[in-house]
Parts: C-alpha cells; sequence; structure tokens
C-alpha cells in the first residue's frame, strides 16, 4: 500500500481514499492530501476507549451513538478521524456527516499536538460542530476541556483534571470522572 500511496501524483478524492480499504494506519483525507499515522499509543486508545464507554450510556439516553474512530465528513474532500464522535446518525455505513456530529472528542497525542489542539479544531468549527471535547496528557495526568463552538471559534465551557468531574447538561447531560483515565502500570 505505501507504493501505491508514494506514486500517487494528482489530489486525492474521496473515491480514491475509501478504495484505500481498511488499514492499521489511521488515514485522513485533507483537501486531497492524505494524512497518515500509526495507531495511537496504548494509553490514548485506553483513555479514547473510557470515554466513549461513559459516554454511551448518557449518549443511548437521547437516541445518539457514541462511535471511535469513524471517518467524520466535515466537508467535500475533508475526511478525518476524531478518537471518539457522538452523532445523532445510524450505523449503517463507513461515513458520519459533520451535520449529524454532536460531539467530537480528541485525545491530544505528544507526536502530533499542533494538528490535535489547533489544525483539527480549526476544522471541526469550519464544519459546524458544535461541541469539542479536547484531552490533555501533561505528564501521567490527564485534563479535560469542553468547549462550545461560538461564531467560528470554540471557547471553554468546562474542565476537570484528576479528582474531578466533569459535568455538563449539553450537548446532553453526562459527567466524566478523570480519575479512571490516569496512567495505569504493571506491578
Amino acid at each position: 500500500m505505501s507504493i501505491a500511496l508514494l506514486d500517487h501524483p494528482e489530489p486525492w478524492n474521496e473515491e480514491e481514499y475509501f478504495g484505500l480499504g481498511e488499514t492499521s494506519n489511521r488515514i485522513e483525507l485533507i483537501d486531497g492530501s492524505l494524512w497518515v499515522s500509526p495507531a495511537p499509543s496504548k494509553r490514548h486508545q485506553r483513555i479514547a476507549f473510557l470515554l466513549a464507554r461513559d459516554l454511551y450510556a448518557a449518549a443511548d439516553e437521547v437516541g445518539w451513538l457514541v462511535l471511535q474512530d469513524v471517518n467524520l465528513r466535515l466537508a467535500t474532500g475533508r475526511i478525518v478521524q476524531p478518537d471518539v464522535v457522538v452523532a445523532d446518525t445510524d450505523d449503517l455505513g463507513t461515513t458520519v456527516e459533520a451535520v449529524e456530529a454532536k460531539l467530537v472528542v480528541e485525545v491530544v497525542s505528544p507526536s502530533d499536538a499542533g494538528t490535535d489542539r489547533l489544525l483539527k479544531t480549526q476544522l471541526y468549527a469550519a464544519a459546524g460542530i458544535d461541541w469539542h471535547l479536547r484531552v490533555e496528557q501533561p505528564g501521567d495526568s490527564v485534563e479535560l476541556h469542553l468547549q462550545r463552538l461560538v461564531g467560528d471559534r470554540y471557547v471553554p465551557v468546562a474542565g476537570a483534571q484528576p479528582g474531578q468531574e466533569l459535568i455538563s447538561a449539553e450537548p446532553f447531560p453526562f459527567t466524566l470522572d478523570v480519575t479512571p483515565l490516569l496512567g495505569r502500570r504493571r506491578g
């Protein structure tokens, strides 16, 4: 597959992107370019899983789905794969449309922090997704930052650190406890 990616001389379109099929890498389509990254760290995956699990029951109460690593179409030719998406959608197909997304969760990767904190956040705002939860991992800690779209940018609404819960009534009522998200060590 890597040869096909490297030998592609023109901008990618959605048909070609979906033609890649399932891969072990995270591949996103942004304005004709493919962004390829390896699977996130074990800690990153664990945090995303726990957040998805904790959001599931609350989202289900209002009839929404919680999906991990799903294709999220922000606009034609812009398909990203957030860590978690809460959407008012069905479970058919492979893509969630931006208009269906109610909350997008990004666990910031230290190796890709600029993309997670800035670029993807700007793309979510441009697509009109009202709610964004950014998860920071400073050292061995975890911080939650819930933001709401106001105009063309996100503004902070609530946050939580270890020993705290993030409680929100919007975009649906949910509570997230930070402590279980902290690192797990062997022994």
